[in-house]
C-alpha cells in the first residue's frame, strides 16, 4: 500500500504541525496540545485518504476495467445517443486514484471550469472537470472525466495528449468527495448497474 504524491506533502505538513505542537506544549500547554493532536489527526487522515493500493488484476482485451473506486450512480444515454455514460460517486472513504479502462492512446486532455455542486447530485455534471479522451488500436473511442465535488475541488491529471496508456495504469486523482464519468461506445455492454460498489483496476465495467 503506497501513498500518492499529492498526499505526501500533506502528511509531512501534519507531522510538522504535530512536532511544533509538542515543542510548544512544553511551555504553553493550552496552545501546544491542540496543535499536536490536530497535526497528528491531519496526517493520519491524509495517509488514509491518499492511499494508493496495488491493483494487479489482468484484464483480457475484451474487458473494460473500471477506472475508479466508488458507487455507480447511473448508467445510460445522456446527450449523445451513441454513447453510454457510467457515473461513479467517490466518497471520502474511497480510494481517489483513477485508472485507464483499456490499452489506448490519449487523444486529448481538456480541463474545464465549472460549478462545485455536491458530487453525487445530477448538477455535478456541470462541475469543474477534466476530460481525457482515448482511442484504442481497434479505433474504439472512449473517455474518462474527473469531476470535482463541493469540498477541496482539486484535480490531478497524470497523462498528456499523445501518451500511450495500459489497462489500469494510473491516470489521475481527485481530491476529496468527487465523481468520475466514463463515456463508452453504445456498442459496449456495461456490466454494472446503479448502486453497485466498484473498484478501479479490479471491477470489470463492461465488455467491448
Amino acid at each position: 500500500m503506497g501513498i500518492s504524491p499529492e498526499g505526501v506533502k500533506l502528511i509531512v505538513t501534519g507531522i510538522a504541525v504535530a512536532a511544533a505542537g509538542g515543542v510548544i506544549s512544553v511551555w504553553v500547554k493550552w496552545l501546544g496540545v491542540p496543535a499536536l493532536v490536530l497535526g497528528f489527526v491531519f496526517s493520519a487522515f491524509s495517509a488514509y485518504f491518499f492511499r494508493d493500493p496495488e491493483r494487479d488484476k489482468v484484464f483480457p482485451p475484451g474487458e473494460i476495467a473500471c477506472p475508479a473506486d466508488g458507487t455507480v450512480m447511473s448508467v445510460g444515454v445522456e446527450d449523445n445517443p451513441d454513447v453510454t455514460v457510467v457515473r461513479i460517486f467517490l466518497s471520502i472513504f474511497n480510494v481517489h486514484i483513477q485508472r485507464a479502462p483499456a490499452n489506448a492512446k490519449v487523444e486529448s486532455v481538456k480541463y474545464s471550469k465549472g460549478s462545485f455542486a455536491v458530487a453525487y447530485k445530477p448538477e455535478a455534471a456541470k462541475n469543474e472537470r477534466n476530460l481525457m479522451r482515448f482511442s484504442d488500436s481497434s479505433g474504439r473511442k472512449f473517455a474518462v472525466e474527473q469531476i470535482t465535488g463541493s469540498i477541496a475541488r482539486r484535480i490531478a491529471c497524470y497523462v498528456r495528449e499523445g501518451e500511450e496508456v495500459k489497462t489500469s495504469q494510473k491516470i489521475g486523482m481527485i481530491y476529496f468527495g468527487s465523481q468520475v464519468a466514463v463515456y463508452l461506445p453504445g456498442s459496449a455492454r456495461v456490466l454494472v448497474k446503479p448502486g453497485d460498489k466498484v473498484a478501479g483496476g479490479e471491477t470489470i465495467l463492461g465488455l467491448w
